[in-house]
């Protein structure tokens, strides 16, 4: 390994360090680790540990090919040291700003949402609704009147034909009288007795039921 790849070596790892300590704070911000079960924590933790293993690796692939050196752990810690002495501090006001800002932006789309689209879109279903309900208590209320017209003139046209009827009944001969009144109750007996029979064959089919 050339003296220069040596020095990158050195560099890249110092600052794979100083990373490592940025994303272990970050991860232990949104992680809330007493808030959280254990086996999620541990879940997370195995998770986490691998990523930053294969992030050193491939750092340390792309400067010597991967080559494992006593000096490369020297370096890591070196970085980590840096980043906790000089820049943990200014990282995680920063760290805290950028999550202000992301929270503020993300409620301004939310609160802007539902003011221009879902009130609007909401307010008008309701508006829709609202209108079909009128037409159609309206409609039923009409239905409503138009029965009961209906019904007033079917009364009326009965009281009308009974009373033309019970004027020509008057007219008519006292024979004929008889002779209708005859048919007329000759008539409602043969219904009584079809109704009796279906009324006696229906009971006994109940029963054999």
């Amino acid at each position: 390994m050339s003296l220069s790849t040596q020095f990158l070596t050195m560099i890249s790892m110092i600052g794979m360090g100083s990373l490592f300590g940025a994303l272990l704070d970050t991860y232990h911000r949104f992680l809330k680790r007493p808030k959280r079960r254990t086996w999620i924590v541990f879940l997370n933790d195995l998770l986490f540990w691998t990523i930053q293993a294969l992030l050193i690796f491939y750092a340390l692939f792309l400067v010597n090919n991967g080559e494992l050196r006593f000096y490369i752990f020297i370096a890591l810690l070196c970085g980590f040291a840096a980043y906790q002495s000089i820049f943990k501090g200014i990282y995680l006001r920063l760290l805290e700003m950028l999550i202000s800002t992301v929270f503020s932006i993300s409620r301004f789309l939310r609160d802007t949402f539902i003011l221009l689209i879902y009130k609007p879109i909401t307010g008008l279903i309701q508006l829709i609704i609202l209108i079909l309900l009128s037409i159609g208590r309206g409609l039923l209320s009409l239905v409503n009147l138009i029965w009961k017209i209906v019904l007033w003139i079917t009364k009326l046209l009965l009281k009308v034909i009974r009373m033309i009827l019970l004027f020509f009944w008057k007219l008519l001969p006292k024979g004929l009288k008889k002779s209708v009144e005859k048919l007329y109750n000759k008539t409602a007996g043969n219904f009584k007795e079809i109704g009796n029979y279906i009324t006696k064959f229906l009971g006994k089919w109940k029963r054999k039921k």
